[in-house]
């Protein structure tokens, strides 16, 4: 069977997903502290609204949104506020935290499924909203914002983002097989508020078992949802990779999906939808995956946001042996990071530890071409880095820098081992100081 792809540009790295995806999701004891970040989305920091001392409950907020584009913070657990400090994500951003210490006894105020069916788009939307749902592919958007349809546009393709392409990551994998009715009656929520012509569940063949079950549900309900098989290929979950995979639209350079007449979602975010709706649950833990060479014992958990990496690595057996650096992520978007106390967010969609398989150093650019080659955007990386490096960053902006989407394509393909991706972040971050 010929299966659906982008054509221009990408790689192939090895996938190394058969370290995790052979076990069932497990869930995390609740740490004996967790520390809630109030930036775990795209945009504008939620304001704490609880202070030293307070009790709070689980689901209740304890961060409100404080602009248009931003998210609410909840408390995944029954606990006291014990303090509010600076922390470091492993993105590098420094914000607020409450620390919370849980109590011993934890309730569970979101166990019983309630009637929605009734519920109309606005109601669907202000769901989404109070309970803090962003992308959990990464990009961590909030999703009512995504979801909110400007006057005069319309939904020709809701298209489902279960290609999870990022070497080692498996939780979007483990969701499809063991959440199977969540993640579908999810999508069909996110169908009532969008109302698209045609949804289309994008799963790269490297999950057959994922696939063929989806598939088998999807027919068995008489579901208006295709499940779209696509070739191996990084960085396929990108929106314009998928959309240009799925339904052979492009994006033009500074446009977003709604402008080509669709929606993307992350597979995880539909979860995430489903019990926002179904059961008034906000987003306060998800599935990660805990991988990488030098993790005994590689697995899926379910951890609450704020738990502290070094309790996830403990849970997985800790290492086998010492990695030379800690992502949080996959190895070509994530962030490198050192601090096993670093909180885990609402975009965290795994935490690996990986062994430093070469011995390289860096040359000159070679001019072989290959990064221009794998470039799934049609950039001149070469060019760019050029420009970045000798600080003509305005002209690299009219080289079309910021369609760069930072997915290391290049990077992964350069012989003399540039760092291109920090080049371009660099170059982006002085350019739009210019």
């Amino acid at each position: 069977m010929k299966l659906a792809t982008f054509r221009k540009g990408g790689v192939h790295p090895s996938d190394m997903k058969s370290l995790s995806n052979n076990r069932p999701i497990e869930r995390l004891p609740i740490p004996k502290e967790l520390v809630i970040s109030m930036s775990q989305h795209l945009g504008a920091p939620a304001t704490a609204v609880k202070a030293v001392g307070d009790h709070v409950s689980k689901g209740e907020k304890i961060g409100t949104a404080s602009s248009f584009i931003s998210a609410d913070v909840h408390s995944p657990v029954d606990g006291t506020v014990t303090a509010i400090k600076k922390v470091t994500m492993a993105n590098s951003v420094v914000c607020d935290a409450l620390v919370i210490t849980p109590d011993e006894q934890q309730s569970e105020p979101f166990a019983e499924k309630r009637d929605y069916s009734e519920f109309t788009k606005e109601q669907i939307l202000a769901e989404i909203k109070d309970k803090g749902i962003v992308g959990m592919g990464g990009a961590t958007f909030p999703a009512h914002v995504k979801m909110t349809i400007a006057p005069g546009k319309s939904v020709q393709a809701l298209v489902i983002n279960g290609v999870e392409c990022e070497p080692y990551l498996t939780a979007d994998h483990r969701l499809m097989l063991e959440r199977t009715e969540q993640v579908l009656e999810g999508i069909m929520i996110c169908r009532k508020a969008l109302s698209p012509e045609r949804t289309i569940i994008g799963i790269e063949a490297n999950k057959p078992d994922a696939i063929e079950k989806l598939s088998k549900a999807v027919a068995e309900k008489g579901l208006p949802i295709e499940v779209m098989p696509l070739k191996m290929k990084y960085p396929q979950g990108d929106e314009k990779q998928l959309l240009k995979a799925t339904i052979n639209r492009e994006i033009p350079s500074g446009k977003l999906p709604l402008d080509v007449g669709a929606v993307v979602m992350n597979l995880g975010t539909t979860h995430a939808v489903y019990e926002a709706v179904a059961y008034g649950k906000p987003l306060f833990e998800r599935v990660m995956t805990i991988t990488g060479d030098c993790i005994s014992r590689p697995c899926n958990v379910i951890a609450p946001i704020g738990t502290k990496v070094r309790d996830l690595l403990d849970f997985a057996g800790g290492f086998s042996s010492e990695p030379d650096k800690l992502v949080s992520g996959g190895p070509m978007m994530g962030f490198a990071f050192y601090d096993e106390d670093t909180p885990v967010a609402k975009g965290t969609s795994g935490i690996l530890a990986i062994a430093d398989k070469k011995n390289y150093r860096q040359t000159h650019c070679l001019s072989c071409g290959r990064c221009v080659s794998a470039c799934p955007m049609g950039l001149m990386p070469t060019k760019l880095y050029a420009l970045i490096s000798n600080g003509k960053y305005e002209e690299a902006m009219k080289n079309n820098l910021m369609d760069c989407k930072e997915c290391g394509c290049c990077a992964f393909s350069c012989p003399a081992h540039l760092d291109l991706v920090h080049a371009f972040k660099t170059g982006k971050k002085m350019g739009r100081k210019k």
